[in-house]
């Protein structure tokens, strides 16, 4: 017997705008929405995909009334894919995100970072082409 993961949920105020924030950072689409909940990825599921192969998982932001207290047990780690991880970085504080310390100190090589609710990710080193 066996299991997939196959969506990592995320507890939220505002599903449209969290689910719209992330699908700009991973270049992803919404494959489901339902009231008070936002499904998106980088493809659609199927049953018979998730069945045949680890396949990735999506996102599910689901709106809840309580906010965040703490910092997150669980976060998202990014890497950019065409530029610096400091131009990614720029590109995401324009897309609403905000630098933010989870005592992490100064001698990392990642930028910790938070979506609009507070939610803490990081973006670590890049992924480009050297030139």
């Amino acid at each position: 017997m066996t299991s997939r993961f196959t969506e990592l949920t995320v507890d939220c105020h505002d599903p449209e705008r969290l689910a719209a924030f992330w699908c700009e950072v991973l270049d992803f689409e919404v494959v489901d929405r339902s009231e008070g909940k936002v499904e998106i990825g980088s493809w659609v599921p199927t049953v018979e995909e998730v069945r045949a192969r680890q396949m990735p998982p999506t996102l599910l932001f689901v709106r809840v009334p309580e906010g965040k207290a703490v910092k997150n047990r669980l976060h998202l780690d990014v890497s950019p894919i065409d530029g610096s991880t400091e131009d990614e970085v720029a590109r995401l504080l324009g897309l609403g995100a905000t630098r933010t310390d989870v005592g992490q100190g100064p001698d990392r090589n990642w930028v910790v970072m938070a979506d609009p609710e507070g939610n803490e990710f990081d973006v670590l080193r890049t992924l480009a082409p050297r030139q």
